[in-house]
């Protein structure tokens, strides 16, 4: 089934136990609503990682809605899900532009991420979904996600805080508290809240308290002379000024319809090598979504789990090569169908529609690039910490044997290689660095001393195995090493 819905009984709302399968629908107005809560459930996420990353967000909430559409025509419906904005680049583009790259590189190596996530689909297409867990087994999957997250401390530090710290604290405590206090869709539309709060506490500010002097990143920029000067870079650094913490004048210059802004994508090799390890991220999460739906719906999911992986992908290189930021499916939706058991994907394409039509009002976006950078520390604080955070999920929730030194050496080393941004320069121009050192790390190091410590071990899997730390007592007994990573 690829469109086209068969009517779930009288249309109205189905009874207790009875749930709403992808290939039917309820009546139209009701898989509006359906489809309207999707859009609420993406939405917070959708805009707030386009404006972490410097990027449109009207353009990237119209292209995540192009993005599911295409998602459901290649899954043939058989997958419900919707793709918002990415977080698993955050860390990359933040490291790219530090580099002094513009939004043109970053979209050209978001590009070529999610053309390597195309292949990476095709081929597990081909081979088959046990491939996912050879190759990236859990302790892997759950570092990169983690060393993705952690990386992104010092842009909080460094670049958003800085610009207001009160608000940020304020803003800080508000997501803590609705994260907290609140429960069911209130609790997952907490940084929204958040932000909103933000943004109505800056502009009181602004009446109240009067401006604030602080630094904003590409702005008055000066040279050690005090000179004006061009770009930001080494010696051209943006200084401390007074300034409105909300700048209204977007706003009021933007139509109320009209095409988001587009750009091409340019590539560079360094940017490039800085996208790709959210690649790694992005199979384990889409794996994991797809694998949810299925345990939800009872269907049999595997057979088209190389076609998600290579939707997003497709979904990512589309959305990138205009501009936009890039996709992945989305727990949020997927906390929706669990809520209402109804897993329609006409609900889905109303959303997208939504998205679209969102996308195609300037006015919006322009509000959305108005908020305070003090707000948008307030709301990182918490958000890279989570990103972080869901990598030793996924470790929990494998159960990764940390007391088994092939497991615990390689994500030591790469945590602390990507926290540090520590670069490895094989030539002047093919460095690895931060997030992509650390995923190199992580991945050639866990097989490598997998394979080790396995040929140590002999065929019959004992004899001179690796020995855990807890397990060198003297007199004490020795265990069986593990290798199990899950």
């Amino acid at each position: 089934m690829v469109m086209g819905w068969k009517l779930h009984g009288d249309g109205r709302t189905p009874p207790p136990g009875e749930v709403v399968r992808p290939d039917e629908r309820l009546t139209w107005p009701r898989t509006a609503g359906i489809g309207a809560q999707h859009v609420v459930a993406m939405f917070g996420a959708t805009f707030v990682f386009p404006v972490v990353m410097g990027l449109d967000p009207n353009l990237s909430i119209m292209m995540s809605g192009v993005a599911t559409i295409l998602f459901l025509l290649i899954v043939r419906g058989r997958v419900p899900s919707y793709l918002g904005s990415s977080a698993s680049f955050v860390g990359a583009v933040a490291a790219i532009r530090a580099a002094g790259g513009d939004s043109a590189t970053v979209t050209g190596a978001i590009l070529v991420a999610g053309a390597v996530l195309v292949a990476v689909g095709v081929l597990i297409h081909v081979l088959g979904g046990e491939v996912v867990q050879r190759v990236f087994p859990p302790v892997v999957t759950g570092a990169v996600v983690m060393l993705i997250g952690f990386n992104l401390a010092p842009v909080v530090a460094n670049t958003y805080w800085p610009q207001d710290q009160w608000t940020g604290l304020l803003t800080l405590a508000f997501a803590v508290l609705c994260t907290v206090l609140l429960r069911g869709f209130w609790a997952r539309v907490s940084i929204l809240l958040a932000l909103v709060f933000g943004f109505v506490l800056s502009w009181v500010l602004d009446n109240v308290a009067g401006r604030i002097t602080s630094v904003l990143p590409g702005q008055n920029l000066l040279d050690a002379a005090g000179r004006p000067c061009a770009k930001e870079g080494p010696y051209c650094v943006a200084t401390a000024f007074p300034h409105d913490r909300v700048n209204f004048t977007g706003i009021k210059g933007a139509d109320w319809f009209g095409f988001p802004s587009l750009h091409a994508p340019d590539f560079t090799t360094s940017a490039i090598l800085l996208a790709l390890p959210a690649v790694i991220a992005l199979i384990a999460e889409n794996t994991g979504h797809v694998k949810a739906v299925a345990a939800m719906t009872g269907d049999d999911l595997d057979p088209v789990l190389g076609r998600a992986i290579a939707a997003d992908g497709l979904g990512t290189v589309l959305a990138s090569g205009v501009g936009g930021s890039p996709t992945t499916t989305y727990a949020e939706n997927i906390g929706v169908m669990a809520a209402t058991r109804i897993y329609s994907t006409a609900a889905y394409y109303v959303a997208a529609v939504v998205a679209i039509a969102f996308g195609l009002c300037p006015k919006f976006g322009a509000l959305v690039a108005a908020t305070p950078g003090g707000v948008l520390g307030g709301i990182t604080v918490v958000l890279y910490g989570m990103i972080g955070l869901l990598g030793a999920k996924i470790w929990i929730e494998n159960r990764v044997d940390f007391a088994d030194p092939v497991n615990l050496v390689p994500v030591a080393a790469a945590v602390i290689l990507a926290i540090g941004d520590v670069t490895l320069k094989i030539t002047d121009d093919f460095p690895l660095q931060g997030i992509a050192f650390g995923t190199v790390a992580v991945l050639v190091g866990y097989h490598a001393l997998n394979a080790v410590a396995g040929a140590r071990r002999g065929p019959d899997g004992t004899g001179g195995g690796m020995i855990a730390p807890d397990e060198r007592e003297i007199g004490g007994p020795v265990r069986p090493p593990t290798t199990d990573a899950g």
